[in-house]
């Protein structure tokens, strides 16, 4: 055998170890095939949504005035949360936006049960009653968003609101009834006053 032919036999032979090698490597460092494949994972199926009382879900007057009625009340009462869960289409959201203690503006995404679970302690023991003050709408087809001014009171009698705000509601009529998609809101600080466009409270 020649001196080439040599050669040519040990180069081959340290390129198919240094191929080996890597191959190794990747096999090693990349997750192995199970042995059987795994099925995909079913999608999440949502609760089942009560059904909701025909007058409340009739046009948008009567579902926005529902989303308000059903987190007012005074104190010790307790909320009828099946007719909140009514309102709202499977995967609504609820959104609060408001200051961070660190500074800037932030948001709390959530769904309507982190809603009723975070929400109901506070509204059932101190009372609460939060009224619609104005409202703008703009639609187009089977979907509508609404501006809703609002004030909240702890005493339907009290004088004076401690909070004032605006609620973005996003609505869909799916032909049978309207349902509520999203409630996305801030409230009233002093470095965001209501605008004048929007009527306000005494």
């Amino acid at each position: 055998m020649t001196s080439f032919a040599k050669l040519v036999i040990i180069l081959s032979l340290i390129c198919y170890a240094s191929g080996a090698a890597v191959a190794q490597e990747r096999t090693q460092s990349s997750p192995q095939p199970s042995a059987s494949p795994r099925p995909t994972p079913a999608p999440e199926t949502p609760a089942a949504i009560p059904a909701a009382n025909p007058a409340d879900v009739v046009s948008m007057d009567a579902i926005i005035a529902a989303l308000y009625d059903v987190i007012s009340g005074p104190a010790g009462k307790k909320r009828d949360w099946d007719r909140m869960r009514s309102l709202f289409v499977p995967g609504a959201r609820l959104i609060p936006s408001g200051p961070r203690p660190s500074g800037g503006y932030g948001t709390r995404v959530g769904t309507v049960e982190d809603y009723i679970t975070r929400s109901a302690p506070y509204l059932e023991s101190q009372g609460f009653f939060e009224t619609e003050i104005a409202r703008k709408t703009d639609a187009f087809g089977n979907i509508a968003h609404v501006f809703s001014t609002y004030d909240s009171r702890h005493k339907a009698d009290d004088a004076k609101p401690f909070a004032r705000g605006i609620n973005s509601i996003q609505l869909m009529n799916d032909g049978k009834r309207w349902w509520i998609v999203t409630v996305f809101w801030q409230g009233e600080d002093e470095k965001n006053p209501l605008p004048e466009r929007y009527p306000k409270s005494n």
